[in-house]
This record gives C-alpha cells, sequence and structure tokens, in this order.
C-alpha cells in the first residue's frame, strides 16, 4: 500500500522508560515521533516501559504522529507490547529485524485483533519496517510488494553490524563500508518495489549538524523521504533537507505546465532541453511531498 501520511521527513526516537525524553521528543518539530521499546529498554525493564509508553500516549491528542517501536517478531515480547499500547490507539508501530513480507503479514494479523477489540479502524494502524539488522534480512528487501499495511521501510547499521561481526561501520572519510552502503541501497529498492516510503538511518554524532544536512541531502537526492533521528536538535536540519526548496517546486510546475501544453506528447521542450514523463513524475512527486497542488 502507498502511505497515507502527507509528511514523513523526520523519526525521532525516545526511550519508551524516559516519560522526560518522551515529552520532548512529542514536543519537537518532529513529523513522527518513535516511542522505543526494543534497543533502549533493558529486558527488565519492559514492563514498566510499557505502562509509562501506555500512560504517555493516552495523555496526548497527536497520537496519529507518535508511533512505537515494538521488540522483533522473533522476541517473544511482541504480544506483550501491543496488548500493552494498542489501546491507546497510536499511529503506528515500527517493526524491527523485519526479515521479509511474512513478518509484516504476522503483525497485520495480530494488530488487525487488537484493533477489533478496542474498536479502532480495521488497518489504521500502519507499520514502518526496519528491513537490514540481519544477514537474513539483506536477502529480503525485495519481498516486501502488498504487504499490509506498510507505510515506511528504513534501514540500520548497529545491529546488522553486530550479526556479522563487523568491527568498523564507516570509512576514513566518514562513508558507510560497503556492506553498509549495500544495506541502505537494498532498503531504498525495496521500499521503491513495494511502492512505500524508504527512511534513511540514523546519524550518531547529533552535535554535527553540518554532517546531518549534507548526509540528508545527499539520500534525499537518491530518493529517500526522510531520515531517522536520535536527539530533538536534529530535527530542524532534517526538515529543512526533505523540504522542497522554492527554486524545486517552480522547476517542477514548469515542467508540469511543459507537457500541459501538449496534452497527450511523451516529451516536451523546458529551457532548450527535452523533459520526458520520468521527469513529469518526478516533478508531480515532490509536489506532493511538499504539500501542494499541481
Amino acid at each position: 500500500m502507498t502511505s497515507t501520511l502527507s509528511r514523513m521527513r523526520s523519526w525521532l526516537f525516545a526511550p519508551g522508560d524516559s516519560e522526560k525524553k518522551m515529552a520532548k521528543a512529542a514536543d519537537s518539530p518532529a513529523d513522527i515521533v518513535l516511542l522505543d521499546l526494543e534497543d533502549s529498554v533493558m529486558p527488565e525493564g519492559k514492563p514498566a516501559a510499557r505502562a509509562q509508553v501506555s500512560a504517555f500516549l493516552t495523555s496526548r491528542s497527536d497520537r496519529q504522529r507518535i508511533w512505537v517501536r515494538i521488540n522483533p517478531m522473533q522476541s517473544g515480547e511482541i504480544e506483550k507490547d501491543l496488548a500493552a499500547i494498542m489501546a491507546t490507539a497510536p499511529g503506528g508501530v515500527m517493526l524491527p529485524k523485519a526479515e521479509g513480507r511474512e513478518d509484516v503479514e504476522a503483525l497485520d494479523a495480530i494488530l488487525s485483533e487488537h484493533e477489533a477489540q478496542h474498536g479502532i479502524a480495521q488497518g489504521s494502524t500502519l507499520v514502518a519496517a526496519l528491513v537490514t539488522e540481519t544477514a537474513a534480512a539483506m536477502f529480503t528487501t525485495g519481498s516486501y510488494c502488498g504487504a499490509p499495511r506498510l507505510a515506511a521501510m528504513t534501514w540500520g547499521a548497529e545491529d546488522l553490524g553486530a550479526a556479522i561481526g563487523a568491527r568498523i561501520q564507516h570509512r576514513p572519510d566518514g562513508q558507510y563500508m560497503p556492506v553498509f552502503e549495500l544495506a541502505r541501497t537494498l532498503c531504498l529498492l525495496g521500499a521503491a518495489a513495494a511502492g512505500v516510503a524508504p527512511i534513511e538511518t540514523i546519524m550518531p554524532d547529533f552535535r554535527d549538524l553540518e554532517g546531518l544536512a549534507a548526509r540528508a541531502r545527499m539520500v534525499r537526492s537518491q530518493g529517500f523521504r526522510g531520515m531517522l533521528a536520535i536527539h530533538p536538535d536534529q530535527i530542524a536540519t532534517i526538515n529543512a533537507a526533505f523540504t522542497p526548496g522554492e527554486e524545486e517546486i517552480a522547476h517542477a510546475r514548469r515542467v508540469i505546465a511543459a507537457f500541459s501544453v501538449n496534452p497527450g506528447q511523451g516529451a516536451a521542450r523546458l529551457d532548450g532541453s527535452m523533459v520526458d514523463i520520468p521527469h513529469l513524475k518526478l516533478a508531480k512527486a515532490l509536489l506532493a511531498d511538499a504539500g501542494l497542488d499541481e
């Protein structure tokens, strides 16, 4: 399915066992807030964190933009997570360590039961999948086409590094080592094939806003629609990088206008060059991302 979310530029994590950090994240300008029940919460702290997340969601009127990262399908914790949070109707859940469409289908079945139990519209709880966190997951990134509820796919380097025993993630120039670049590429291609939003992974150094801006602009130029964040200070930079500028919008409108005066043609002339149907599709997608009419 194609996501019904109008904007998904910034996805901000907050640990589910810290009310202060959850509040700070939710009060930020992040498009989506991710309350975390997985990696940021120790096993012995998960029951208390579930209760805190449930109470926090109940207190908010903007729950559509507040999602929960639950534990993996293989963890044995997912039923406990959903039993604790679904009565509050979060906007969605993030599924970590997903290993293919079957995991999303299994999650869909569980979510459907909880939606029916709590009078929530069927299918309204969206899903984002973390699709490269295990070695096996790397081979299934192209399998998500038609996965129910799926709105976005993202990737992660830390868990993948641990899974394969990689001690170094980055080259000396700061770029990812080849296996992690492969994970990023497979996420992007898998999301495009599934018709959902590809979301870039986190940048751990939240103080390097200049580097964050450069990386966000780079991945957006390749097709990513947003980026994960770990600190509220990163949100303004991410939002700016993934928001089309005035020049981009003006050019997109001119591309569309060039085709409108030549209806039925597969190409049009613009500024002395030829533009074709792929240019038209990109122009329309850009305006959609900006929330603008053609």
